[in-house]
């Protein structure tokens, strides 16, 4: 008999649904997905003590003489794959990982953001987010050419991967996860689906069974999706736009206030979190977009913001406080515009979490919007006198920004801020000199 409901529940369905194999899925600290099966006769152990596999062989894990690792996987997390036969079915579950004499695993990316989570509701708080992810699709995964000529919104023949959307849309919504909205976005063969907000441990298990779910589909068709963050020279990179607010524990949005004599309905506490976002994104870039490829989206007069300000309706902006609904409670939250959809969720979402903790914390002042200035027409002496920084401008830049910040190191421990530092100037320095094909090969079959 399992130890509680949730795990009961995941042994009976097993049985019912004739559950032959359960993946553990996992993350490396890149975001990169891992995974092993257990057949189903090891769950009740496995609920209990973890199962034992070798850390060694995983990105940014452990040293060869630490490698002993525990699984412990999370019951709430269950869900059938149905890309998969329905007889002999596989099934799936988000894990912690441990190390042997039970102590949280320090490099286990799901904990840091479990961690954070924890942090907020200590201060009354649960973190919701909801991301836009964009991708695009190809022929295939050894070069970039598009499958079709559509632009935003698009609703024609040229939008040829209509049925690979709704086919990705249907499969989401099978394994519990809602989808609020899904479309052609600006680029040729660019594509955008978007998730339903909620707490941000459960949305980034769902950002990561999205990901997968595109490239599962794209597959079937014949077809490759990547989430490369700027495939393509000259067409719109993609991105992760973060929508994100704190509701306290009794349900209620802590980031509204109807009384705000700006209009904005920001309450005192959306304001310094803002801020917080603000102070510290330069310090969090190198995980919200963490690869050489990322920063040839984040350039100044791009699509992607990189200017330290915030606004409603300018959406040169970093942070953009969406005005669809302005008297909804419910609606009331902040847009962070500059993640791509490379990052690894738990980590972007610890971050930026991090960062609005720690300006409600000191109580940081906002800086005034800037809803009239185009910042991108701007030349950095302008950008001065209007008193707005930028992010880093490079991979290079970004590492050593990181590298330097107290808040980050604080959030996501040592092991995971030095591995980090160490992996990202390997690569910066690997891409020194070369040319863009550099990074069709390095990034374009993997992300």
């Amino acid at each position: 008999m399992a130890a509680n409901p949730e795990e009961d529940f995941v042994l009976k369905t097993i049985k019912s649904r004739d559950v032959h194999f359960v993946r553990f899925w996992f993350t490396d600290v890149l975001g990169r997905m891992k995974s092993f099966a257990v057949i189903p006769s090891e769950l009740e152990d496995a609920f209990a003590d973890g199962m034992g596999f070798d850390g060694s062989c995983i990105e940014g894990f452990c040293r060869t003489q630490e490698s002993d690792m525990l699984a412990f996987p999370d019951a709430s997390t269950f869900q059938v794959l149905p890309w998969r036969p329905e007889s002999n079915a596989v099934a799936r579950m988000f894990c912690s990982l441990r190390t042997p004499d039970g102590r949280p695993f320090e490099g286990d990316p799901r904990q840091v953001l479990a961690r954070m989570a924890a942090k907020a509701r200590e201060m009354g708080y649960v973190f919701n987010v909801g991301p836009e992810l964009e991708f695009y699709y190809f022929k295939d995964a050894q070069g970039a050419e598009v499958l079709d000529r559509g632009g935003y919104f698009d609703l024609t023949s040229l939008d040829y991967a209509s049925d690979l959307r709704r086919d990705t849309v249907l499969t989401l919504e099978k394994m519990g996860i809602p989808v609020e909205y899904s479309h052609h976005e600006m680029g040729p063969s660019q594509h955008e689906i978007d998730l339903r907000f909620t707490d941000a441990l459960s949305m980034a298990d769902a950002v990561m069974t999205y990901k997968l779910v595109v490239k599962e589909i794209a597959t079937r068709h014949g077809v490759y999706a990547s989430f490369m963050p700027k495939p393509l020279s000259g067409e719109p990179g993609s991105s992760m736009h973060v929508h994100q607010s704190l509701f306290d524990l009794d349900g209620k949005n802590a980031f509204f206030d109807p009384a705000d004599p700006q209009g904005y309905r920001l309450s005192r506490t959306a304001r310094c979190y803002l801020a917080g976002l603000l102070k510290y994104a330069p310090e969090f870039c190198l995980v919200t977009n963490q690869h050489v490829n990322s920063y040839k989206r984040l350039v100044p007069g791009g699509e992607a913001p990189v200017y330290l300000s915030w606004a409603r309706s300018n959406r040169s902006t970093l942070v953009r406080v969406p005005g669809y609904r302005p008297d909804s409670e419910a609606a009331c939250r902040l847009e962070v515009r500059s993640p791509d959809p490379s990052a690894n969720p738990y980590l972007a979402f610890a971050v930026m979490l991090a960062a609005g903790l720690k300006g409600i914390e000191d109580g940081l002042e906002l800086q005034p919007a800037c809803e009239n200035a185009n910042l991108s027409s701007l030349d950095r002496q302008g950008l001065r006198e209007l008193g707005v920084g930028t992010l880093p401008e490079s991979l290079g830049e970004a590492v050593e920004r990181f590298a330097s910040s107290d808040l980050m190191r604080e959030t996501l421990g040592e092991h995971i801020h030095g591995y980090l530092v160490a992996a990202k100037r390997a690569e910066w320095s690997e891409y020194q000199g070369s040319v863009s094909q550099w990074e069709r090969d390095r990034y374009l079959a993997v992300l």
